[in-house]
């Protein structure tokens, strides 16, 4: 992919993974437990004046985060880290899975903790085309600012469609779309011993030709640099977690998640008035915004 990038980590206590940020700015975001993350900013380029002239010192920035048992207990906080830095990600006491969102960028912006209770979460879609969206790291005035980035967790009732309508964002039209690629990664709750399963589509766009119809279960990911996106499916019995990591190009303005909905299918839209948002909704967390 050219602007997203994605890192999974399974870390034993008190494990490190160490990391050069590169081009890059990055969110850690707990999948399950808690760690530390040590953010080394490395000072910018600093020219002397004279003899005797260095570089000054800058303290690395040290968060703790609380994380979460998992995906679907609830919402986490999280660290931002910019490009150009280095950094540390230790897991706590029983050691835990951890997410590494990325995204290519220009500006460097200051390393930054993002507080669970600041993430924003909305119920969007009614009936069986009913989810769960927390905005950690969303586009728009109100939200976790970063360069190109723009990050959110979707979680899906076992049997629901989610990721419709089906709906792209791979050409720049301004005030209509964003040209944004997009990763999903999956984890898929099981029933008992039984793994879960789910299913992705992707179809071609004017702009692309990707074209996908495949299986997801915990850990996968699909890559998607272009098209026609949904539904996401998660099988009767099986609830389902995406993380979302998107990025493009720099157009001139603040990064926006414009969407335009497969002409063949936007209607759904329509239908959701009169019904209930699923009764399973919210996954363990009170106060979602209800967003159709």
């Amino acid at each position: 992919m050219e602007w997203t990038r994605l890192r999974v980590l399974a870390l034993e206590p008190g494990e490190t993974y160490g990391f050069a940020c590169g081009d890059a700015e990055w969110i850690v975001l707990p999948l399950s437990g808690g760690c530390e993350v040590r953010c080394d900013p490395a000072p910018p380029a600093f020219e002397a004046r004279g003899f005797g002239g260095s570089a000054p010192a800058v303290e690395p920035h040290v968060f703790e985060l609380q994380g979460r048992t998992g995906v679907f207990q609830g919402v986490t906080d999280f660290a931002y880290v910019p490009r150009d830095a280095h950094v540390e990600v230790t897991a706590r006491h029983g050691g835990g899975r951890f997410a590494l969102a990325g995204a290519r960028c220009e500006r460097r912006l200051p390393p930054r903790y993002g507080p669970a209770e600041a993430v924003a979460v909305e119920l969007r879609g009614a009936g069986q085309c009913s989810r769960q969206v927390n905005n950690f790291a969303a586009a728009g005035p109100t939200g976790f600012e970063c360069d190109r980035l723009i990050a959110v967790e979707v979680l899906t009732p076992g049997g629901n469609w989610s990721s419709y309508p089906p709906h792209k964002h791979d050409e720049h039209r301004p005030g209509e779309e964003s040209r944004l690629e997009e990763i999903y990664y999956y984890e898929i709750a099981p029933h008992g011993d039984t793994p879960g399963l789910g299913y992705q589509r992707v179809t071609p766009s004017p702009a692309g030709k990707t074209d996908i119809l495949t299986e997801v279960r915990t850990g996968e990911a699909v890559l998607i640099p272009d098209g026609w996106h949904g539904p996401s499916m998660a099988a009767p019995g099986h609830d389902m977690y995406y993380l979302n990591v998107m990025a493009g190009p720099d157009t001139g303005g603040p990064r926006q998640w414009l969407i335009r909905d497969h002409p063949d299918h936007g209607w759904i839209r329509g239908s959701w008035e009169g019904q209930d948002v699923d009764p399973r909704l919210p996954f363990p967390r009170a106060g979602a915004e209800d967003h159709r």
